[in-house]
């Protein structure tokens, strides 16, 4: 009786085996749908959009775009992590839905690494730290000096304290010395408008936001919130190169639900990685505030070492700043 037992139960672990990898052969056979947690029309849904309509020619399917805004990408992230295993639902997953919610919600209802599979490193999500353009200062050193003769004078503008901007603006302030006032936006296009006018100094920006106020000149570029320099503005000093170790930028990734047969994934980050070298996405990120590697996206073990990476930065920024979850 064992030895039936045990015979059946091997045939059935070789056809179940067998099953998937005729699946994965045979993939896609139908539709891919790609979750945007936000909304619309924003800068993310238009890059993931453009990257959708490359991926379809790629894998001869549909690629669609599904909107789930709200909840602090939670909405969105929480859809993508219930969804079957099967191949054909990912996630265009923010910055903000994979690092800054771990370390600033408690009872966050997803895990990062253990509710999703990372098929690629995506792209960056640019900010840059403007001024006002009266303002008596064009380089980051300049404007720490400028704070530091007149401290508490300045405001500076950021979309919330918890939020990328609002903790960049923080890690400024903590790693050189400086004491910025925060003026936390509930809508971030006041900002960009009163320091335009005048009556914010400084504001923490993502690039989609202000590209085009800055190359105006109404606003004036200082540094962008980064280690390096981005391609949007190759001339423009990166705050790394002035507060060592200062990278705040954002950034987006490809995640399938946990359970994805790894051959799908495989297949899902080649085809990623050939849309994102298309030359209308090459042309259109950087209009957009958004870096693609010109290497290109790199293995799913790359974006699996990427997201441990930044894990482990904002467990240490969040300890350095005293932020706790809420």
């Amino acid at each position: 009786m064992f030895g039936r037992l045990l015979a059946a139960g091997a045939a059935l672990f070789v056809s179940t085996h067998i099953a998937a990898a005729q699946g994965a052969a045979n993939w896609p056979q139908r539709p891919v749908t790609l979750i945007v947690s936000q909304a619309a029309g924003a800068s993310p849904d238009v890059m993931a959009r453009l990257i959708a309509e490359k991926l379809g020619k790629e894998l001869g399917q549909g690629v669609v775009v599904e909107n789930k805004p709200g909840g602090g990408n939670v909405i969105g992230a929480l859809a993508a992590a219930r969804a079957a295993p099967d191949g054909y639902t990912y996630f265009f997953a923010t910055s903000a839905a994979l690092a800054n919610n771990v370390f600033m919600m408690k009872d966050l209802p997803y895990h990062p690494t253990k509710d999703f599979a990372p098929v690629a490193l995506v792209t960056r999500s640019n900010q840059v730290i403007v001024t006002t353009p009266d303002l008596p200062a064009k380089t980051l050193t300049e404007l720490i000096a400028l704070e530091k003769a007149a401290p508490g004078k300045y405001s500076l503008g950021v979309d919330g304290p918890r939020n990328l901007a609002g903790v960049t603006a923080q890690a400024l302030n903590k790693r050189t010395g400086t004491t910025f006032v925060l003026v936390p936006y509930p809508n971030i296009n006041n900002a960009v408008q009163d320091t335009i006018a005048g009556r914010l100094q400084v504001g923490v920006f993502s690039v989609s936001i202000v590209e085009a106020q800055i190359r105006a000149g109404s606003m004036r570029a200082i540094a962008m919130a980064s280690a390096k320099r981005v391609s949007a503005f190759p001339d423009l000093p990166a705050a790394g190169e002035t507060v060592p170790g200062f990278d705040f930028a954002g950034w987006f990734m490809l995640m399938a639900p946990t359970g994805t047969p790894p051959d799908i994934v495989a297949k899902m980050n080649a085809a990623t990685d050939r849309a994102t070298r298309d030359e209308q996405v090459r042309e259109m990120a950087p209009k957009l505030g958004f870096d693609i590697n010109p290497q290109g996206v790199g293995s799913p073990g790359d974006a699996a070492n990427f997201l441990g990476e930044q894990l482990a930065l904002w467990e240490k920024t969040t300890k350095e700043l005293g932020i706790e979850p809420q």
